[in-house]
């Protein structure tokens, strides 16, 4: 009812638009005029005849013609693109939100949407329906895995925690919702709840803390929207995507609430915790492979229990998910592990749970930082394990997984690598699972590029090469517009070249040669 109120009374204050709505089937660029069309028609006319005819005269027609026809197109083409920058212009001065996003889809450059995929045998699909049911099919089985370790889930139990959500709590989350995010299931956008006034945010309070009391969520709120987002490699495999999943807007303003909560509790309980080998381990869809009685298990272990508890497993206790592709949807299905993404208390659960794999597989081995020793460096799921010797390091590695196995998680053996930061070239052989982990003399961690010697002058040139890179995307549509101010210029250079360039400049040690390539 609070959905469907929301959403009537949007649409009807603002109508709706439908993507793609006023479009044909194949879209015309807008430098395509009626003059544009007139010009190109002739062309083809003129062809045709000279074609038929032989003669000298059609052969001067069509060649007249053509030039007419390319100087349309040029004329065309060169007002669209000082409209464009006069446009950009504009907007970088008064409507700057309009400006980035902009600048954002010339910088994506033109998205392409998986139009056939392979089926589960290899077999090319084609038909809507069943490029559609294939993906249900992957994801459903990608998000309920058979195989997963099965412990008695906590009882909820007692909590000091606040009883009631207040509409302060609320508000203030409502107050910091982005706009221009997608909406979830219940189509209810940001903007929709950040212009709810105070008669009606006490009623989203009030639907909050019946699912606080309750510990039940609306299926609005346990539903996802799995939208398949292209990673790298051949567009028609599944693997080769990840999903994303939208929620909904209400669900994710109750969620955040809940990690206001849930965060002091987990912080109160965290305390502050030669060559050197190391191990990049890479977890199989590490944030799909939470097994949800574990999950409760360890908040529980970490404080958080009684309603706290029981109210962020109602988000998960009838999770299911749709697949969304080409304007198409398929059927529901049931979600039984996986953290929620997108959701604001998706990130901390998964800190806590990797935290306490972290701290069960610890041992002696690590490497000494002034007055610390440091045996593993964990961002999300981008795993480093460090010791000051293979053998020790093979301990480290073989206690690490086999807290993963115990909590439902896998190594991938083939993206996990190993490396030894030396001068010399020193061998590290590591094993898991009977398969060897291969050694590499450099390695992309949190997107920069470490290299076996510890120098960092490939990591300088690929810095470089992406800045360069994001100048040839931009040089178009940006750089060369003369309709475009310096400031605007400026602030493009500085908001996204500058940061690419200099992405991870604090770990620079370079020598002559790789000062003087830089800029000044």
């Amino acid at each position: 009812m609070f959905s469907t109120s929301i959403v009537d009374a949007a649409i009807w204050s603002c109508g709706r638009k439908v993507p793609g709505a006023g479009h044909g089937s194949n879209p015309r660029t807008q430098w395509w005029t009626l003059e544009v069309r007139d010009a190109v028609k002739l062309k083809k006319e003129s062809y045709r005849a000279w074609l038929a005819r032989g003669t000298p005269e059609a052969a001067e027609a069509y060649r007249q013609a053509k030039r007419t026809t390319a100087v349309v197109v040029s004329e065309a083409k060169t007002r669209v693109w000082e409209e464009f920058g006069e446009a950009m212009e504009k907007d970088y001065r008064k409507a700057s939100g309009k400006f980035w996003q902009t600048v954002r889809r010339l910088r994506r450059g033109k998205q392409l949407s998986a139009n056939t995929v392979c089926g589960g045998d290899g077999e090319l699909l084609v038909s809507t329906g069943d490029i559609v049911g294939r993906w249900k099919e992957y994801f459903e089985d990608l998000l309920n895995p058979t195989d997963m370790p099965s412990v008695e889930e906590p009882e909820a139990g007692d909590s000091e925690v606040d009883s009631f959500i207040t509409q302060a709590e609320v508000t203030e989350v409502v107050q910091q919702l982005l706009g221009g995010k997608a909406p979830g299931v219940d189509e209810i956008l940001p903007e929709y709840l950040k212009s709810l006034d105070v008669v009606e945010l006490s009623w989203l309070t009030r639907l909050c803390n019946i699912a606080w009391r309750s510990g039940t969520v609306p299926l609005d709120w346990a539903t996802g929207v799995v939208v398949p987002l292209f990673k790298k490699g051949d567009r028609r495999v599944c693997s080769n995507y990840r999903g994303i999943t939208l929620l909904s807007l209400p669900g994710k303003v109750y969620s955040r609430v809940l990690e206001r909560r849930v965060r002091p509790v987990l912080e109160g309980s965290w305390e502050f915790a030669q060559p050197v080998h190391m191990c990049f381990v890479d977890l199989e869809k590490a944030f799909d492979c939470v097994p949800h009685s574990i999950l409760w298990e360890v908040l529980w272990e970490y404080g958080v229990r009684g309603p706290l508890l029981r109210a962020v497993r109602s988000l998960y206790n009838r999770s299911r998910s749709l697949v969304h592709i080409a304007s198409c949807k398929s059927d529901l299905f049931p979600v039984h592990v996986g953290l929620r993404q997108g959701c604001p208390l998706s990130p901390v659960l998964f800190i806590v749970f990797m935290d306490r794999i972290s701290r069960c597989s610890q041992g002696l081995e690590g490497v000494r930082f002034g007055d610390h020793r440091i045996s593993s460096l964990i961002f999300a799921d981008d795993v480093v394990l460090l010791a000051s010797s293979g053998l020790d390091l093979q301990h480290a590695l073989g206690r690490f997984a086999a807290e993963c196995e115990a909590a439902g998680m896998r190594v991938s053996t083939s993206k996990s690598e190993a490396m030894v930061l030396d001068r010399k070239k020193v061998a590290c052989t590591l094993h898991v699972g009977g398969e060897v982990l291969s050694q590499v003399e450099e390695f992309k961690y949190l997107g920069v590029l470490f290299t076996s010697e510890g120098r960092m002058d490939r990591e300088i040139d690929r810095r470089i090469g992406a800045a360069a890179a994001v100048m040839r995307s931009m040089y178009r549509s940006v750089v060369v517009k003369k309709e475009l101010s310096r400031k605007a210029k400026l602030s493009i250079y500085q908001s996204i070249y500058a940061p690419t360039l200099t992405y991870g400049h604090e770990l620079w040690v370079p020598d002559t040669s790789g000062r003087n390539e830089l800029p000044p």
